[in-house]
């Protein structure tokens, strides 16, 4: 695990140092100056805070390969940035209004709500650019598919179509298949995202590409339940965020509809059918193993 821990943390110090290169004045404003207040707000929203598990993933799935190819930190990073985005937008007065994100301010409360929509909508556009430059990846089509599966991920059929769910279900209720198809969506779409992203960057054939597929589905479920396990559990001083807010808001979660234990015992299936999809690897997979039980068990 100590391994793990360096990886982790070697990858979030580059992630950051080149989301803190490219989030500035000079990098923005193109083709006209871009707002100063509208680049702190951006930088305020994506700086200084997060596990970046999401470039992680990108990283320990493409080093499944013996030759992975391109800068898997700047993949990384604009699958962060669309992370980044949706968390500013999450934390709207329109959404789950929270003042509170990674220990700091959220965005809108640091700023105001324009702003924050602007910031978001900032980050989402500017992902994309990274993906689709030349620096990303030597093959242009590989880099087209990247921006194919960040949209996937990211767009109507993923995150944005899963938050639009949570609200309906906020009036309407939630059923046990509305739970799943929520968390797919919100959640599970940018990680399988993340390990999609990876597998192509280290040139998965089509069959390894499926099988990670299948294991980033499930690292999504997993990382979900974990969260929401955390936040029943845990304070907000532990978390860096509002605690309890599903409960408040009568949130889609195992949780509400089955209960703490059926929550646990539902997370260690999940992590239970994960691991064995990453056997074909070898020993090289050690690491994204190592990384999902850290999904299941991280306590903040």
């Amino acid at each position: 695990m100590s391994d793990l821990n360096a990886a982790m943390a070697t990858i979030a110090q580059k992630t950051e140092q080149f989301l803190e290169a490219h989030l500035t004045a000079q990098q923005l404003s193109a083709p006209l100056p871009a707002p100063e207040r509208l680049i702190n707000a951006v930088r305020h929203g994506a700086l200084n805070g997060g596990k970046r598990l999401r470039p992680v993933l990108v990283h320990l799935t493409a080093n499944l390969f013996p030759q992975p190819a391109g800068d898997l930190i700047q993949a990384g990073a604009a699958i962060e940035c669309v992370h980044c985005y949706s968390l500013v937008h999450d934390d709207l007065p329109d959404m789950d209004d929270d003042d509170l994100r990674r220990g700091k301010p959220t965005v809108h409360k640091a700023f105001d709500p324009a702003t924050a929509i602007l910031a978001g909508d900032a980050l989402l556009t500017h992902a994309f650019a990274l993906l689709a430059d030349g620096n990303c990846h030597p093959d242009p089509a590989l880099r087209n598919q990247l921006v194919i599966e960040l949209v996937e991920g990211a767009g109507v059929g993923g995150m944005a179509g899963g938050q639009m769910r949570d609200i309906e279900g906020e009036r309407k209720g939630y059923d046990p298949e509305t739970i799943s198809l929520i968390h797919a969506m919100k959640t599970g779409a940018l990680i399988r995202a993340s390990v999609r992203i990876g597998a192509l960057m280290g040139g998965a054939s089509k069959d390894e590409l499926a099988v990670l597929t299948q294991f980033g589905e499930a690292a999504g479920r997993i990382y979900q339940l974990a969260d929401d396990i955390l936040d029943a559990t845990q304070s907000s001083e532990q978390l860096g965020k509002t605690a309890g807010k599903d409960e408040a808001q009568g949130k889609s979660t195992l949780i509400a509809s089955h209960g703490l234990a059926h929550a646990r015992s539902a997370l260690q299936d999940e992590l239970n059918d994960a691991l064995p999809l990453l056997t074909p690897f070898g020993d090289r997979a050690a690491p994204l193993a190592q990384l999902v039980t850290h999904f299941a068990e991280r306590q903040s």
